[in-house]
C-alpha cells in the first residue's frame, strides 16, 4: 500500500504504542482487500462498550485496556489506548439502567456497561448509543469519508446524506478513530457508488409499510449490488428512507441506493448509473408486494401475541408521537409487553414533550440504548411478537427462537391493546 509519511509515522509509534498497532491492523486491512491506500476520515461510529463474554472475560483479567487492543485493534500487548484521534461515537449497544427490572438483561451487564462507558468517554467517544446516530448529532457531510459499522446506519449515510463508508467492523472503526484512517476501497471510490440495477415500482409506494416492503423485495433482487429505484413513489419523509434502508441491507447487502431527484448522487436516472447503459428494469409488482408481506409473515402462527416491538433502527421523535397518539388514554393487553427502541437523546425530549408519559400510562416501555436483537432478549415467557420493522421480522425469530407478525405500526398496537394479530395487507 502507499503510505504518506504520517500513516508511517503514526505505524513506526510516533504517536505510541495503540496508535502504531491501530496502523498496523489498517495497513493487513487494506491489502488484504486490495486497496492502494489508506484515506483520511474524521468520523467514526463503532462499538467499543457492547458487553459480551469474551469481553468481559478479558476485561476483568487485564481491565479495558486490554479489551479495547485485543477487541478493537487486534492486538495482544498490554498497551495504553489514548483518546481518539478523530470525532468518534459508540452505537447501540447493551440495555442500560432504565431497562433494570424491565427487561430479562443481567444487572451485572448493565454495570459492566456503565463502566465501558466510562473507559470510553474518557478517551474521547461520545456514547450515543444508538442505531441511527444522525438522528442525535452525528450527521456528516455529503462527499465526507467515514468509518461507521451497523449496516442501516451505512446505508442511509450513503444514500440520503450522501457521505462515503463502506460497513466497517469492530475492529476497523476502533483502528479508525485513534488514526483518522481507513482503507480507500469499495463505497470510497466514486465509480463504485453508481447504480447497477434498475427497479421500478408499478404499484404506489407511499406508506411507512410499502418502503419497508419495497426496499425487503429489492435487497433481495440486488443482494450487495446498488439499486436505483424510480416508479410510482411518492417523496418518502426520513422515517421512509430510515426503514428502506433498512430493509434493503437485510433481505441483501446493500449499502448505497440511488432515488433519483430524492437521494443527492442521483438528480436523474442518467446521473445514478453514471451516464452509462441504464439496464432494463425490473417490475415491484402487486403480486411482489404480496409475496414480501407473506415471506415477513411466514415465522407467525398464533394469533396470540405477547410482545410488540416498535423502532427498529430506533424511532424518532415523530414515531414516538404517532405511537404515543395511538395509546392516548388506552390500556395494553394484561398479556402483552410493548417496547418502543430509541435513542437516550431522543427519549429526553420524549419525556419533555408528554410522550412517555403517554406511553407508559397506557402499560408500555420507552427504552434506550440497545434493542432485543443486540440484547438477545425479550419479555420473559415471550412466544409471539410483532413489528412494524422488516429488520426485526426477518432477524429476531432466529435469535430467540420466536414467532413474528409483520405490520402497520397501527396494526402492532392494535395488537398490543387487544392482545391478537389481526393485520392484513391493505
Amino acid at each position: 500500500m502507499q503510505l504518506t509519511d504520517d500513516d508511517k509515522a503514526m505505524r513506526d509509534g510516533r504517536d505510541g504504542s495503540a496508535v502504531a498497532a491501530a496502523m498496523d491492523l489498517l495497513i493487513r486491512y487494506g491489502e488484504g482487500l486490495g486497496a492502494e491506500r489508506l484515506c483520511s476520515v474524521r468520523n467514526v461510529a463503532g462499538t467499543s462498550t457492547q458487553p459480551t463474554p469474551a469481553k468481559n472475560k478479558i476485561a476483568a483479567e487485564g481491565g479495558w485496556n486490554k479489551a479495547y487492543a485485543v477487541i478493537n485493534l487486534d492486538c495482544d500487548e498490554d498497551i495504553e489506548i489514548p483518546k481518539m484521534r478523530v470525532p468518534t461515537c459508540q452505537l447501540q449497544h447493551g440495555f442500560s439502567a432504565d431497562a433494570l427490572n424491565i427487561t430479562p438483561y443481567s444487572p451485572h451487564l448493565v454495570e459492566l456497561q456503565a463502566d465501558a462507558e466510562s473507559f470510553a468517554s474518557d478517551r474521547g467517544i461520545n456514547i450515543l448509543a444508538t442505531c441511527t446516530p444522525y438522528q442525535v448529532g452525528n450527521l456528516p457531510v455529503r462527499g465526507e469519508h467515514i468509518a461507521w459499522m451497523e449496516s442501516s446506519a451505512v446505508v442511509y449515510a450513503n444514500s440520503v446524506i450522501g457521505a462515503k463508508s463502506n460497513c466497517e467492523g469492530t475492529a476497523s472503526t476502533g483502528a479508525a478513530g485513534l488514526t483518522g484512517r481507513i482503507p480507500y476501497w469499495g463505497n470510497h471510490l466514486d465509480a463504485n457508488r453508481k447504480g447497477t440495477h434498475l427497479i421500478r415500482s408499478d404499484v404506489r409506494i407511499d406508506s411507512f409499510l410499502d418502503w419497508g416492503l419495497f426496499g425487503y423485495f429489492t435487497g433481495d433482487v440486488v443482494q450487495e449490488e446498488r439499486p436505483v429505484l424510480t416508479g410510482n413513489l411518492g417523496l418518502p419523509s426520513l422515517n421512509d428512507l430510515k426503514h428502506l434502508g433498512a430493509a434493503l441491507a437485510t433481505s441483501g447487502g446493500v449499502e448505497i441506493f440511488h432515488l433519483p431527484g430524492v437521494t443527492p448522487e442521483a438528480p436523474t436516472v442518467n446521473d445514478a448509473f453514471g451516464h452509462a447503459t441504464v439496464p432494463e428494469a425490473v417490475a415491484y409488482t402487486e403480486a411482489d408486494r404480496q409475496a414480501a408481506y407473506a415471506s415477513l409473515n411466514s415465522q407467525g402462527d398464533s394469533e396470540d401475541v405477547d410482545f410488540i416491538l416498535l423502532g427498529c433502527p430506533h424511532a424518532s421523535l415523530e414515531q414516538i408521537a404517532q405511537i404515543a397518539s395511538l395509546l392516548e388514554g388506552r390500556k395494553l393487553n394484561p398479556n402483552t409487553e410493548l417496547w418502543v427502541m430509541t435513542p437516550r437523546a431522543l427519549r429526553a425530549v420524549a419525556d419533555r414533550n408528554g410522550y412517555s408519559a403517554v406511553i407508559e400510562r397506557a402499560g408500555g416501555r420507552l427504552l434506550t440504548d440497545s434493542c432485543p436483537a443486540m440484547s438477545r432478549v425479550a419479555p420473559e415467557g415471550t412466544r409471539v411478537f410483532a413489528t412494524d420493522s422488516a429488520k426485526q421480522a426477518h432477524y429476531l425469530p432466529a435469535i430467540l427462537g420466536i414467532e413474528a407478525w409483520f405490520g402497520t405500526t397501527e396494526d402492532c398496537v392494535r395488537a398490543a391493546l387487544t392482545g391478537k394479530w389481526n393485520g392484513v395487507l391493505q
